[in-house]
């Protein structure tokens, strides 16, 4: 089976209003297969102290064991080699559905005061498959990818005017 790339994405709730608006729109793009949870941790921290916990994951039993396979002997490669990766894959095939354990759960409730919430996803983006398909038949690779936030465009602003600035003084 063919993966997409896979995005780690944690998000950080100050007094939290749950209305159901982004599962709603997790739903949504799931649907479209535009998307695939591969695994998501929520925890919400009550204002009594209490943590709920909530685990999603779109991917069968088999795929887990496969994308553990291909992450495990990717990991063993750039640790040990060829050899590493055999160890890797096989230790990645038989690791927990779960990217995250009862320690990473405990760690993230800890941390949390009451009325937080904190969400961390891995989300595998199934229409980027075509795309990456296409570009390795053609003999390309990806060199660097990033995501863009506002925040980098509105520095970006900021370096060129102070660029434009030092001009307009020389």
């Amino acid at each position: 089976m063919a993966f997409g790339p896979i995005q780690l994405l944690v998000v950080g709730f100050e007094e939290g209003r749950f209305e159901g608006e982004i599962l709603s729109e997790l739903q949504r793009l799931r649907e479209a297969e535009v998307i695939r949870i591969v695994d998501l941790l929520f925890l919400r921290c009550d204002e009594d102290g209490e943590v709920d916990v909530i685990e999603i994951s779109d991917l069968p039993a088999n795929e887990q064991r496969e994308l553990g396979a291909i992450a495990g002997a990717l990991i063993g490669y750039g640790a040990a080699g060829e050899d590493g990766a055999l160890l890797g894959a096989v230790a990645g095939a038989e690791a927990p559905p779960s990217v995250w354990d009862e320690a990473d759960e405990l760690d993230l409730a800890e941390a949390l005061e009451p009325g937080e919430a904190v969400a961390l996803a891995l989300i595998e983006h199934r229409w980027a498959i075509p795309l990456r398909g296409a570009i390795q038949r053609a003999g390309g690779r990806a060199i660097a990818e990033s995501w863009i936030q506002p925040e980098d465009l509105v520095a970006l602003g900021a370096d060129v005017a102070a660029q434009m600035a030092l001009l307009e003084e020389n």
